[in-house]
């Protein structure tokens, strides 16, 4: 069980890690940046990461959009590893499939105003991200 939990824990630091090494750190935030507006969002899918290509946040990556504008998640650096894009609550957005290899995507128009989870399936909480659409 100890294992287990140290395991996640190294697991929980180079998630954070990889968002503050790419952003700078810093103490306001520890790299990860906050949301920012826009008509349409992209995010980057990496290794145990979603990062916002508008803002730097990450895990969660955080976007805001306006209604009607769009969302791609391009997979960047993630060699073999399998990631997906899997809505979470409501309201929801169809999910992408497990996908493999740099440069897949996956994109979603949100036309409807609201806040939209996401995770990777196939990593969980390990990777998280959010849309919001005003």
């Amino acid at each position: 069980m100890r294992v287990l939990v140290g395991v996640l824990v190294a697991v929980a630091i180079a998630a954070g890690a990889a968002c503050s090494d790419s952003y700078g750190g810093g103490s306001s935030g520890g790299g990860c940046r906050g949301p920012g507006g826009g008509a349409a969002g992209a995010v980057e899918v990496g290794n145990n990461l979603f990062r916002s290509a508008h803002n730097g946040s990450c895990n969660p990556a955080v976007d805001t959009i306006a209604a009607g504008g769009t969302v791609t998640w391009t997979w960047t650096a993630t060699g073999s590893v399998s990631h997906s894009v899997r809505s979470q609550g409501t309201p929801s957005f169809p999910s992408s499939n497990i996908l493999v290899g740099n440069g897949a995507s996956y994109s979603f128009q949100f036309t409807t105003p609201g806040t939209y989870r996401y995770d990777c399936a196939v990593h969980g909480s390990a990777m998280t991200g959010r849309v919001v659409v005003q």
